[in-house]
């Protein structure tokens, strides 16, 4: 198996590194003083489980590492649609592509029977653009329950969480898959290959869509937010809004929303990556969270004021961001 990890940061790396342990042929694309680290000393990863050093080749240049069997994409979801020149050099006819994103992907109703197969998402990608970049029939979904961070260059922490979920838009249990998820569950993480992988989005989004605006308009961690009873209930409204949208697309996330906050809970004094992003100045990763699910809701005809507002103001912060750039 021949692997390229197109945005190698602290997902990306994490996951080439766990593969490169087990055997895998991995090829880390990255930049700037993290790539030289890389390959001045490999991948250091600090984890609670046994630290542990991989020496994957890295390099700036997709041509340099040329066709894979998988791409697997740790861009922010804001990226995607810029990323078809990086991603060309590395596809043949039968490469996937795994993109670990959150929020609601690009493919979400392809293969979905239903009313709105085949609808594209427009906040999540404009015009198609998103399609263009990462065709539809080579896209595995991917939800991410690991929480990792750049320490310095070339070196992860591993904070929380093994479990990478992928699975087909379509429901198949397919062999690309299968075989990918085998190399990860080698090389030390938990990969289910799920049959409904429309669920593990909602649950994830559940808390994402709450935690990771309201933690950058307030500058506040996840347990700060939990612990002010007006901003816990902002949450609880923005969570009840989003399992309503799920349920009017087909997907009940079958978790409650007091489960959910727990979860949350146990983060501790975590920063979600959109305030770690407003905090670096980058702009913030919303529109497949917020905007997609305000949509959604236009579509099926859910109310969702609370989701609106928030989104109105956050888009509103990233507006400015994006200007000081």
């Amino acid at each position: 198996m021949k692997v390229a990890v197109l945005g190698a940061g602290a997902i990306g790396a994490y996951v080439g590194a766990a593969l490169h342990r087990a055997g895998v042929e991995v090829h880390l694309i990255a930049r700037g003083a993290h790539l030289e680290a890389i390959r001045r000393a490999g991948v250091r990863v600090l984890t609670p489980r046994g630290d542990f050093t991989a020496h994957p080749h890295a390099t700036a240049d997709p041509a340099e590492v040329g066709p894979v069997d998988h791409v697997f994409l740790g861009l922010k979801a804001n990226s995607y649609a810029a990323a078809g020149p990086m991603i060309r050099p590395l596809l043949h006819e039968t490469t996937s592509i795994i993109a670990a994103q959150n929020g609601i992907p690009w493919w979400y109703f392809h293969g979905l029977k239903g009313p709105y197969e085949g609808y594209r998402i427009e906040s999540v990608d404009p015009g198609g653009a998103v399609t263009a970049a990462l065709p539809l029939h080579r896209a595995i979904g991917c939800v991410v329950y690991a929480a990792t961070e750049i320490e310095e260059p070339g070196v992860i922490r591993h904070l929380e969480g093994t479990r990478f979920s992928i699975g087909e838009p379509d429901g198949r249990l397919s062999e690309r898959c299968l075989a990918f998820s085998g190399a990860a569950v080698e090389g030390g993480l938990k990969c289910p290959v799920e049959r409904d992988l429309r669920r593990d989005v909602w649950i994830k989004l559940m808390g994402n869509i709450a935690f990771n605006p309201i933690s950058a308009l307030a500058r506040a961690t996840m347990a700060g937010i939990c612990r002010h009873d007006g901003a816990r209930e902002l949450v609880v409204a923005m969570m009840r809004e989003t399992v309503e949208v799920a349920r009017r697309v087909g997907c009940d996330p079958g978790i409650s929303i007091e489960r959910r906050l727990r979860g949350a809970e146990k983060a501790g004094e975590h920063k979600t990556s959109t305030l770690q992003d407003l905090e670096k100045g980058k702009p913030l990763e919303l529109d497949v969270l917020l905007a997609a699910v305000v949509e959604l809701a236009d579509l099926t005809g859910a109310e969702v004021p609370t989701l609106r507002a928030i989104h109105a103001v956050s888009d509103l912060l990233n507006a400015n961001l994006v200007r000081a750039v």
